[in-house]
């Protein structure tokens, strides 16, 4: 077997067997430290692999009861055009009943379909779709099973749920697998930065479209580092602030051998006041700590080498200070809780067992407290790798994290937070 990408001749009952014997160890390490994490407890099951996938999106409902939830028959390979997945949701308080609410043919292992719960309303999910040659997104009233259709998908939504900032999804397949959808050719696939596509803004009660911010005119602004001839520049990793009245978007542009480099951006709801955050070329992952001020992971800032967690005003380079230096971690996903005085995060791989950490980080006290290690097995890599992805519930007791580590493939399973202090 290639640790590196499972043959798709492997059965399912191989592929757990091989799982379950290589998590063993990582098992009982988990079982002999248990006492020094807080409870976990597996939400999901065979048959099927289940997860959320990205770590800033609505995966609770208001009342914390039903947590959404990806599924699928197979794992370790790309999806195809006709592989379709199941939307759904658990409900933690009828024996984690699993419960079907439609299927979608648009969705990546890193993002899933965009799943979430509509801010603002205690009823109603949404997530993307693909119907023929074009990508679309549903509205579900998960009570009345009421449907609706949207002729576009949708990326983030803002706080009251009246409109989404979207992408080209084509167009991030053909510049970043994992992240894109297959069954839609990039219609600007010979052009390096399209005018056509770009930034779109879709009124959740409409449906209508519209084009905020093309690839073509960022290109013209501010200095582009390593921007070659044959670089083609794309968006993605869209995030709507606090009080709905900007939104963060990155820029990408690609590398020979299949790197990237980005800028991050935001802009005002409208697309107008385009600011340059983070200009150097560096930036990953990032969360709105509040209406002015964006935590986002960069390099070599302050007279600090090396990537690290930096908060920025939303300005042109913006920076402020760094947060956290060697002990909140440089690499995972940021969920800020508790009025802000702590961070929710979590880690890639570490080590030869590969253990991830879901953590908390206490800003005043400069303090982590680690909530589990969690084995992933080297199948999953690369595009079809397992992030924890910790996501918060509404009342911020529960986190729910991604995770293969007891030997079922991906699941989702609660960590709970109440009394982590």
């Amino acid at each position: 077997m290639n640790s590196e990408r499972l043959s798709t001749s492997v059965s399912r009952r191989q592929f757990l067997a091989t799982l379950a014997a290589a998590t063993t160890a990582a098992t009982v390490r988990a079982e002999e430290t248990e006492k020094t994490f807080p409870p976990i407890r597996q939400i999901t099951k065979n048959p099927g692999f289940h997860w959320f996938a990205y770590y800033d999106k609505l995966q609770f409902s208001p009342d914390n009861r039903f947590v959404l939830s990806n599924r699928v028959s197979f794992e370790n390979r790309s999806p195809r055009a006709d592989d379709t997945l199941e939307v759904g949701m658990v409900d933690l308080r009828d024996k984690d009943q699993w419960i079907p609410l439609g299927t979608s043919r648009a969705w990546c292992w890193q993002q899933g379909c965009m799943l979430q719960w509509i801010p603002g309303s205690d009823s109603e999910v949404i997530w993307n779709d693909r119907e023929q040659d074009r990508f679309v997104s549903h509205i579900l009233n998960v009570n009345t099973r009421e449907k609706r259709t949207l002729p576009a998908p949708i990326y983030a939504l803002t706080p009251d749920g009246k409109t989404a900032v979207s992408c080209d999804f084509a167009r991030v397949a053909d510049c970043r697998p994992g992240y894109g959808y297959a069954g839609v050719p990039d219609r600007f696939s010979d052009s390096m930065a399209p005018a056509e596509s770009g930034v779109t803004r879709i009124d959740l009660s409409t449906g209508r479209e519209q084009l905020l911010i093309s690839h073509e005119q960022v290109t013209r602004m501010g200095e582009i580092p390593r921007n070659l001839p044959d670089s083609k520049h794309h968006f993605y990793h869209l995030l709507c602030g606090p009080d709905g009245k900007r939104f963060i978007f990155l820029h990408r542009w690609t590398q020979p051998g299949g790197g990237q480099l980005s800028r991050m951006f935001t802009a005002a709801l409208d697309g107008s006041d385009l600011r340059i955050v983070i200009p150097n070329g560096s930036v990953s992952h990032f969360i709105w700590r509040d209406p002015n001020h964006i935590l986002a992971q960069s390099r070599d800032w302050l007279g600090n080498p090396g990537w690290g967690d930096f908060l920025f005003e939303d300005k042109e380079a913006g920076i402020l200070e760094e947060v956290g230096r060697g002990v909140l971690d440089a690499g995972g996903h940021f969920t800020y809780l508790r009025n802000n005085a702590w961070i929710l995060n979590d880690t890639y791989p570490q080590g030869e067992q590969r253990l991830q950490t879901p953590h908390l980080y206490e800003i005043q006290t400069n303090r982590r407290i680690n909530l589990g290690q969690f084995n992933l097995h080297p199948a999953y890599r690369g595009e079809w790798r397992v992030d924890t992805h910790p996501r918060l519930s509404r009342d911020e007791r529960l986190v729910c994290i991604d995770s293969p580590y007891t030997g079922q493939g991906r699941q989702l399973h609660l960590i709970d937070i109440a009394h982590v202090n």
